[in-house]
């Protein structure tokens, strides 16, 4: 099916963020040469609850924001996570989202 293809192109890149920073839905989506399926990223990071080598909470939106945090456990794991990490959130919102973010590379 060719959508768990493409979720498990998006967990190939979401696997690859590094420790302390974050990527938005939209860096992923351009990543993988579909730059208009920003929102398909979504629903893969949504779909792969139980898949712990995943690290769905490094991926926010363009402005930094913890967009999918209702769909973790707990009313505030994802930012929890996040400041584990070093990074900070105040009012769901990374600060000095810039500094953190993790570009990733274009699939040739």
């Amino acid at each position: 099916m060719a959508e768990e293809n493409f979720f498990e192109r998006v967990y190939v890149i979401a696997r690859q963020i590094p420790y302390g920073k974050v990527t938005s839905y939209g860096a992923i989506a351009k990543a993988l040469g579909t730059a208009r399926s920003a929102r398909m990223v979504g629903w893969a990071m949504n779909a792969c609850h139980n898949m712990d080598d995943v690290p769905a909470h490094r991926v926010v939106n363009q402005k930094g924001l913890l967009t999918g945090k209702h769909h973790f456990d707990g009313t505030n794991l994802m930012q929890q996570l996040l400041e584990n990490e070093g990074i900070k959130v105040v009012d769901n919102q990374i600060v000095d989202f810039e500094k953190h973010f993790w570009k990733p590379e274009i699939e040739s």
